[in-house]
């Protein structure tokens, strides 16, 4: 598998983020804060996340795309987009329930957007392990499964 990558770009209060390679713990600090200025931006009107050029997206990188549908319901009674053509990543996302929070569009889109690397972010030991447990406890509450799937590894995160 490739090094994973986000590219983000914003036309007119959309963003779209695309994740390509291998996308793991390293680039989640880097997006979490991404999500928190998105978040922010008072033209904030649609969100598109493309995975059709994902390898792989571990759970930390997932529970921050799920941050992604609860802000933007919160703030704009919203569901964003995920588009995802690769049979691997979609079962992935709707094993996690993201059918209920995103809309996923199963085939490539076509789009023109000029996009930018979002560069890793180096945080300490101790934030990034408080990112991973964020990041989980979100995944946690999209479904009874989740919470199931993710409670041991979070409370011995929690008690390390």
């Amino acid at each position: 598998m490739s090094t994973g990558k986000i590219f983000v770009a914003k036309k007119n209060g959309v963003y779209v983020l695309k994740f390509t390679g291998d996308v793991r713990l390293t680039l989640c600090a880097a997006l979490d804060e991404f999500v928190d200025k998105m978040a922010a931006e008072p033209d904030l009107s649609a969100v598109i996340i493309d995975l059709c050029d994902a390898e792989g997206v571990d759970s930390t990188a997932l529970g921050f795309i799920a941050k992604i549908s609860i802000i933007t319901k919160d703030k704009l009674e919203l569901v964003p987009t995920i588009i995802s053509s690769n049979p691997d990543i979609t079962r992935i996302i709707v094993s996690m329930g993201f059918e209920q929070v995103f809309k996923i569009i199963k085939h490539r889109v076509d789009r023109d957007d000029a996009l930018d690397e979002l560069k890793e972010v180096y945080r300490s030991e101790e934030t990034l392990k408080e990112k991973v447990i964020e990041a989980h406890k979100i995944l946690m509450g999209l479904n009874g499964k989740n919470r199931e799937t993710f409670q041991e590894l979070v409370a011995m995160l929690e008690a390390s």
